[in-house]
């Protein structure tokens, strides 16, 4: 994945954590949920980023030897 996908995950995510909040604040159980889905999505986005992160380190490991 390319930096812009990082960075749009992690702008998901604050987005929720934004969302969360203000729903917190205003009892907007909705707005809650939305953005606890959201920083579930952005979550679950950057695990992926990080596993295929890891297994081209692991293949760029194995080719350097």
């Amino acid at each position: 994945m390319g930096i812009g996908d990082k960075i749009q995950n992690k702008a998901q995510e604050v987005s929720g954590k934004t969302k969360e909040s203000v729903g917190d604040a205003t009892d907007n159980h909705k707005l809650q949920a939305e953005g606890a889905k959201d920083q579930a999505e952005a979550k679950a986005k950057q695990a992926g980023e990080h596993v295929k992160d890891a297994a081209k380190d692991a293949k760029d490991g194995l080719t350097d030897k």
